[in-house]
C-alpha cells in the first residue's frame, strides 16, 4: 500500500511472475462513520502466443476466380491488430476488388493475373507488449484457362480442354455474411460494425440501408471501400434490420442483418449523500437503466443490508430506502448495485445524521462584478442540521427579496436574471434553522458592456500597400481593457511590419503572407467583445505557362497554355498577341482575347508569316508579364487575299491624274515579291485599260490628260504565288485650272445701316475648268461720309456655297462708302473679278459720348464736359442729359431731361441742391435716333451757413472675452467710414489725404500743446484737492482754426460728461460698422463722432474725443501725426 492513500502498487520488477496477480480487486475505506467499496478491477497479464509452425499449400486460381487468404492469428489479451505485406515490408494494396475482412482475412473478389506471388503475409501486432507476430508466405498462382485451351485444342481436334470457368462474368455473391441471414448484438453506447464482402466479375460495388429508418448521420461513417458501415454510440434506436447490396452489371444481390441492442446497467437516477437531523425523514433512490432490466441490491457498510443490524428507522422498498425518524448514531455509508449479464453499477452514499446550527461558507464581505443584462449570482453557500433555511436582503433588513427579477436557488444563491445599474449594492443572506442563525454580507457592482463601437472592414488591397483595421471600443471606466489582436485565430507574425495601436492595428507594406481573418479582442476582467475582418491581397496575375501549338494548318492553328496564380482576383480575359519575325521582327502585336475561363484559343493565320505566339492575363488589378513565347510556326505562302486599300484618283496639276493607295502590309502580303498592278481608262470615252506594274510604291502619276475629265481607275495587288481578286473600280477627275470667267449683273441692295445684299448671275460650267466650290466676295470700306478725307480699311472676304446666286453682308458701318467684286473659285483657286461696284449705307444711331466728367462743383450747380462720339454714323443733331437727384438709401429722384446743340462740347447745371448727390444719363442723337448712353455721378459742396445733421447714430459698445465691438448706423454718402481711438500713453492720429496739408501739421501741434498745458493745470488742482472744468478750459481757449474750413477740413467738438469705458487697442476697422478686437492686451477707448470725455485727477484721458469729416468719394490715401509727448490719436480707414 502507498502510504497516506489507499493506492496498492505491485512491483512484479524483481522477478516474480505476473500470472500470480491475476484476479479480481475490490478496495475498501471505512472510519467511524462507515464503510464505502469500490468497484471490481480484474487484472490479467497481457499475453502474444506465437504463431503455430504449419505448411501452407500454394493457392492456385483461375482468373476471374474469387479467393480469401485466411490469416487465424493466435488469441491474444488484448486482440491483435492485423495486416498484410510482402517481403519487402510493403503492404499489399487494396481496392474495391481485394480487401481485407474484420478478423484479417484476405478477400479477392476476383483475381488477376498480377495478384501471382509468392509472398503474401498476415501480421499480427500486439500493441501491450509492442511484438509483432507474422504468419508463414502463402503463395498465390493465378492461371488463364483460355490460353490453356487454346493450346490444348490443337491436340484434342479443337474441343476444350476445360468447361467454361469462372474467367467469365458472373452474378455477385456474398462471401461475408456466409449464411443467407444473420444477426448481430452490440450494447448501447458500443461501436456497431456490419460488414458485407461480395465475389462475382465485374467487381460489385456495395451499398448499404436501414431497412425501416435512416442511419444517424452525425455517428455513421463508412470503411474498407464501403464493405463496412459502423456506427459509434450506439443507442436503442439503432436496432433494426440493415441491408447490403452487392451490384455488378449483371444482377444484384441483397443481404440482410438483424441488430439489437443490448445494455448494461446505466444510471437514471443514483444514490446521493444525505444529510439528515435527528427526528427528520430522507430518501435515498438507486434507479438504473439496461436491457435486460438490472437487479438493485442494497448493501450497508459493505454488508449486503439484509446482513445488516435492524434499524426500525430504515425501510427497503426494491430501489428505494426510506429513513422515517432517524436517530443520532444511525449514520453509515450505503451501497446501491444495479446488475445483468452484461455488467453492473456501483455507487456509494453517506446517509450522516447530524445536529449543527448553521453556518455561512460563502467568504464574508465578497465582491462580485457582472455586466449590465447579464445574470449575476450572488453565493451563499451554507452548512447546518437540519439544512437552512435561506434568505435575501438588499442594503437593509427591512424587506425580503422576492418577485420575479429574483431567482432562488435550492443551494441559497441568488440570480438576478437582467442585472441593472439599480441591483448594485449590499445584499445580505440568512441562514436559519432551529438551532440558529447566521448571516453574511456580499457587494454587487454592475458595470458598462465591452462594445466595439467601430469594427475592422473587410480589405481588398495590392501588394505593397498599407491596411488600417480600426477597432473603436467603449468600456466601464472602472474596468481595465486590454487589446489583444489575432490573425486566423493565431497570434500575430513577429514582424515590424505590424503596428498595434490602441485602437487599430496597421500592416506596413503588405504581403500575400498577410492574407487571413484578422480579429480584435477587447478583454476586461468580466466580460470581451470581439470583431473580425479579412484581408485579401491581390496582384496582378502570374503569367500564362506551358503555351503548346496543335492543330497545325495553312490558315489556322490551335493554341493552348497554363493559366498562372490569380492572386485573389480572378482572370477576366487572356490577350494572345504574335510577332512576326519575318516582316517585323522584335514587334509584338495583338491578335486576339479570349474570355478568363478558356485555355485554349484557335487562331486565324495569314501565309507567309513567321508566327511566336504570346498570351497576358488581365484581371481587376492589371496585365501579367507576358508568357515565355510559344515555338515558332511559319505559314505557307500564297497569293494576295485582299488588294490595296483607299485608293483615290485626283489631279494635282491640269494635265495629270494621281492615282494613290494604301500599300498591303507585309501580313497582307501572304508571299514574296509584292506587286501593285494600276489601270486607268478615260469614262465614257476610251474601253481599252492602260496599266502599270509598279512595287515598293503608293502612287503613280500619269501625265498628259485633259483638265478635269473623269477617270476610272483600279489598283490590284501581285506576288510570286499569284494576282489578288479582282479589284474595284473608282472614278476619279484629271487636275483642275483656274476659272476663267467672272460673274456678272452683279447688284447691290442696301438693307440698313449695317446690312447689304449682294446678287449675281451663275458663270457657265465648262468655265470653271473643275469641280465649283463656290463664291467669294470682297468688299472694303472706302471712307466715313461726315469725313471729308478717304480712310480705308482692311479688306474682307466672303464665301458662298456653288448653288448660291445672292448672299448678305452683315456688320457694315452706318453712312460710310464701299466697294466690291465677285469671284468665282475651284480647287485650284479663284477666277477672274467682277467689275469693282460701289455702294454707300445710310445713316444710323451714333456710338456713345467719348467722355463725360464733372467739374467745378460748387453749392447749387455742377458743370459738366464730354466729347463727342468716336462713331456719329451719320449727322450729329444734338444731345440730351438727363439728371436725377439720389438719396442716402439710395433711391432715384425725380428725373430732369435738357436738350444740347451738337456743337456744344460742356454745360453748366445751376439750382441744384447743396450736399446732394446726382446721377447724369448722357447720350448723341443723328436724324435716326439716339443713341447709347453713358452714366456719370457726382456731389454737390456742403453748405457752410447750415451744419448738416450727423450722418452717425446708435454709437455702442461692448467688451466681452473676444475683446470689444463698436456698432453704429451710417446714412452719409462716403464709401469708407473711418473710426478713431485713443490708445494709453500714446495717441497717434492717422487721416487720409490731410496729413501733408501744412494747416493740418500746425492744428495738431497747438491741439497737442492744448492738451499738455490742461494736464499741467489738472496736476496743480489736484495737488490743491480742487477740480478742473474741463469744458470751461476748453470754452475759454476756443481756437479759431478748429472751425470748419472746407470739405476735407475736421471739425472738432467739446469735451463732456461721460461715464468711464475700458480702453481699447486700436485696429483696422471695417466699413461695416464693427471693430474687433486685436490679439494685443493693450487697453483701448472709443473713438468718433458724439461721444463724451473727462479726464481723472491724475490726468489719465478715459473719455471720448470727437471728430468730424466731410470727403471725397475719390479720396482713399492715408496720413499719421507723430505722438505726441502725452497721447496719440490714431486714425484708420
Amino acid at each position: 500500500m502507498k502510504p497516506h492513500s489507499g493506492t496498492l502498487i505491485i512491483d512484479i520488477s524483481g522477478g516474480q511472475k505476473a500470472e500470480a496477480y491475476e484476479g479480481v480487486y475490490q478496495c475498501t475505506a471505512r472510519n467511524k462513520h462507515g464503510t464505502a467499496v469500490s468497484n471490481n478491477i480484474v487484472i490479467r497479464q497481457s499475453r502474444s502466443p506465437l504463431w503455430s509452425k504449419e505448411k501452407i499449400d500454394p493457392f492456385i486460381v483461375q482468373e476471374g476466380a474469387s479467393l480469401v487468404l485466411p490469416c487465424r492469428p493466435p488469441a491474444g489479451l488484448p486482440p491483435p491488430i492485423i495486416f498484410w505485406m510482402d517481403m519487402s515490408f510493403q503492404r499489399i494494396p487494396q481496392s474495391r476488388r481485394v480487401s481485407q475482412a474484420l478478423n484479417g482475412d484476405l478477400y479477392f473478389s476476383n483475381v488477376i493475373l498480377d495478384d501471382s506471388r509468392n509472398d503474401y503475409i498476415c501480421y499480427a501486432r500486439f500493441p501491450h507488449t509492442q511484438t509483432i507476430q507474422q504468419k508463414q508466405p502463402i503463395t498465390v498462382r493465378v492461371i488463364n484457362m483460355d490460353a490453356i485451351n487454346e493450346t490444348m485444342a490443337a491436340f484434342l481436334n479443337d474441343t476444350d480442354f476445360f468447361s467454361d470457368g469462372p474467367s467469365e462474368e458472373r452474378r455477385p455473391m456474398f462471401l461475408v455474411p456466409s449464411e443467407t441471414g444473420s444477426t448481430k448484438m452490440v450494447l448501447r453506447g458500443q461501436v456497431l460494425e456490419l460488414e458485407c464482402i461480395a465475389e462475382g466479375l465485374p467487381t460489385p460495388e456495395i451499398s448499404w440501408s436501414k431497412v425501416s429508418g435512416e442511419f444517424p448521420s452525425k455517428r455513421t461513417t463508412f470503411h474498407n471501400f464501403h464493405k463496412t458501415l459502423r456506427i459509434t454510440d450506439v443507442s436503442e434506436a439503432d436496432a433494426g434490420e440493415y441491408r447490403c447490396t452487392a451490384k455488378n452489371r449483371l444482377a444484384s444481390v441483397h443481404h440482410i442483418i438483424g441488430v439489437t441492442v443490448k445494455a448494461a446497467p446505466y444510471w437514471i437516477t443514483a444514490p446521493r449523500n444525505l444529510v439528515l437531523a435527528p427526528s427528520e425523514t430522507g430518501v435515498l433512490t438507486c434507479r438504473a437503466g439496461g436491457n435486460p432490466k438490472p437487479t438493485i441490491t442494497w448493501s450497508m457498510n459493505g454488508i449486503p443490508i439484509e446482513n445488516s443490524p435492524k434499524d426500525p428507522s430504515r425501510k427497503v422498498e426494491d430501489d428505494t430506502i426510506i429513513f422515517t425518524d432517524v436517530r443520532t448514531g444511525s449514520s453509515a455509508v450505503y451501497q446501491c448495485n444495479a446488475s445483468n449479464e452484461y455488467g453492473y453499477l456501483l455507487s456509494n452514499a453517506f446517509v450522516n445524521v447530524l445536529a449543527e446550527p448553521p453556518r455561512v461558507l460563502t467568504p464574508s464581505d465578497k465582491v462580485y462584478q457582472v455586466i449590465m443584462n447579464k445574470p449575476a449570482l450572488l453565493d451563499c453557500a451554507s452548512f447546518g442540521s437540519p439544512i437552512p433555511r435561506i434568505t435575501w436582503f438588499k442594503d437593509t433588513r427591512s424587506s425580503v427579496l422576492e418577485g420575479d427579477s429574483y431567482v432562488f436557488h435550492q443551494n441559497g444563491t441568488l440570480e438576478i436574471h437582467v442585472a441593472q445599474t439599480t441591483n448594485s449594492g449590499k445584499y445580505t443572506c440568512v441562514a436559519t434553522n432551529s438551532l440558529g442563525i447566521s448571516e453574511n454580507h456580499v457587494y454587487l457592482e454592475v458595470k458598462e458592456p465591452t462594445r466595439i463601437l467601430r469594427q475592422p472592414e473587410y480589405w481588398v488591397v495590392q501588394r505593397n500597400r498599407d491596411v488600417v483595421f480600426e477597432c473603436k471600443v467603449k468600456h466601464d471606466p472602472s474596468l481595465t481593457p486590454t487589446m489583444i489582436w489575432l490573425k486566423d485565430n493565431g497570434e500575430l507574425p513577429d514582424d515590424e511590419r505590424f503596428v498595434v495601436d490602441s485602437d487599430s492595428l496597421t500592416i506596413i507594406d503588405v504581403t500575400e503572407n498577410d492574407e487571413g481573418t484578422y480579429t480584435c479582442i477587447m478583454n476586461t476582467t468580466l466580460d470581451q467583445d470581439s470583431a473580425s475582418a479579412s484581408l485579401t491581397v491581390v496582384e496582378q496575375p502570374d503569367a500564362p505557362t506551358d503555351l503548346e501549338l496543335t492543330d497545325q494548318r495553312d490558315r489556322s492553328v490551335q493554341l493552348t497554355w497554363i493559366p498562372g496564380d490569380e492572386h485573389n482576383s480572378p482572370i477576366k480575359k487572356f490577350l494572345i498577341q504574335y510577332e512576326d519575325a519575318l516582316h517585323q521582327p522584335g514587334i509584338w502585336h495583338n491578335l486576339t482575347e479570349v474570355p478568363g475561363i478558356k485555355t485554349t484559343a484557335h487562331l486565324k493565320l495569314s501565309p507567309y508569316v513567321q508566327y511566336t505566339f504570346r498570351v497576358l492575363a488581365l484581371n481587376n488589378v492589371g496585365y501579367s508579364q507576358p508568357s515565355y513565347p510559344s515555338r515558332s510556326y511559319k505559314t505557307k505562302a500564297a497569293a494576295p487575299d485582299e488588294n490595296p486599300s483607299e485608293v483615290e484618283a485626283m489631279g494635282t496639276h491640269h494635265d495629270n491624274l494621281v492615282i494613290s493607295w494604301k500599300p498591303l502590309t507585309g501580313l497582307q502580303s501572304n508571299g514574296p515579291g509584292l506587286q501593285y498592278k494600276v489601270m486607268w481608262k478615260q469614262m465614257d470615252v476610251e474601253n481599252q485599260w492602260a496599266s502599270v506594274t509598279v512595287a515598293n510604291v503608293s502612287k503613280f502619276v500619269v501625265s498628259g490628260t485633259p483638265t478635269f475629265v473623269p477617270y476610272e481607275v483600279k489598283v490590284q495587288a501581285l506576288n510570286d504565288y499569284g494576282s489578288g481578286p479582282e479589284p474595284k473600280v473608282v472614278v476619279g477627275y484629271s487636275g483642275e485650272d483656274f476659272p476663267l470667267a467672272a460673274p456678272n449683273n452683279v447688284q447691290v441692295f442696301v438693307q440698313n445701316s449695317t446690312l447689304a445684299e449682294i446678287h449675281w448671275m451663275p458663270v457657265p460650267p465648262n468655265s470653271v475648268r473643275g469641280r465649283l466650290k463656290g463664291y467669294r466676295v470682297y468688299y472694303m470700306k472706302q471712307r466715313d461720309q461726315h469725313k471729308h478725307n478717304g480712310h480705308h480699311t482692311e479688306q474682307q472676304v466672303l464665301n458662298f456655297s456653288a448653288n448660291k446666286t445672292h448672299g448678305k453682308l452683315p456688320g457694315l458701318h452706318p453712312y460710310s462708302s464701299y466697294k466690291l467684286n465677285v469671284r468665282v473659285f475651284n480647287n485650284r483657286g479663284e477666277g477672274p473679278p467682277s467689275p469693282t461696284l460701289q455702294f454707300e449705307t445710310p445713316e444710323g444711331v451714333p456710338g456713345p459720348p467719348a467722355f463725360l466728367k464733372v467739374t467745378n462743383p460748387n453749392l447749387d450747380s455742377l458743370t459738366l464736359e464730354w466729347g463727342p462720339p468716336n462713331e456719329h454714323n451719320g449727322k450729329l443733331t444734338g444731345y440730351t442729359l438727363k439728371y436725377q437727384p439720389v438719396n442716402n438709401t439710395n433711391e432715384l429722384g425725380p428725373l430732369e431731361e435738357l436738350a444740347l446743340a451738337a456743337n456744344e462740347t460742356s454745360v453748366t447745371l445751376p439750382n441744384l441742391k447743396y450736399s446732394t448727390r446726382y446721377k447724369f444719363y448722357f447720350n448723341a442723337k443723328t436724324l435716326i435716333g439716339p443713341g447709347p448712353s453713358i452714366t456719370e455721378e457726382a456731389i454737390t459742396v456742403m453748405d457752410e451757413a447750415h451744419p448738416v445733421s450727423p450722418a452717425f447714430g446708435n454709437v455702442s459698445s461692448s467688451v466681452g472675452e473676444e475683446g470689444a465691438i463698436i456698432s453704429w448706423e451710417y446714412w452719409g454718402p462716403e464709401k469708407h467710414v473711418y473710426v478713431e481711438y485713443i490708445v494709453e500713453n500714446t495717441m497717434a492720429s492717422r487721416q487720409v489725404d490731410i496729413a501733408t496739408q501744412g494747416w493740418f501739421i500746425g492744428l495738431m501741434c497747438a491741439i497737442a500743446l492744448l492738451i499738455l498745458v490742461l494736464l499741467i493745470v489738472c496736476f496743480i488742482k489736484r495737488n490743491k484737492g480742487g477740480k478742473y472744468p474741463v469744458k470751461e478750459k476748453e470754452d475759454a481757449h476756443a481756437d479759431p482754426e478748429s472751425q470748419p474750413m472746407k470739405d476735407d477740413d475736421v471739425t472738432f467738438g467739446e469735451y463732456s460728461d461721460s461715464e468711464d469705458h475700458k480702453p481699447l487697442k486700436g485696429s483696422r476697422t471695417p466699413s461695416n460698422g464693427t471693430v474687433k478686437r486685436d490679439e494685443s492686451d493693450d487697453s483701448l477707448v472709443d473713438y468718433g463722432e458724439g461721444g463724451d470725455g473727462q479726464f481723472n485727477e491724475d490726468g489719465s484721458f478715459i473719455g471720448q474725443y470727437s471728430g468730424k469729416k466731410e470727403r471725397d468719394t475719390a479720396e482713399g490715401h492715408e496720413s499719421s501725426e507723430a505722438p505726441s509727448p502725452v497721447n496719440a490719436m490714431n486714425s484708420f480707414v
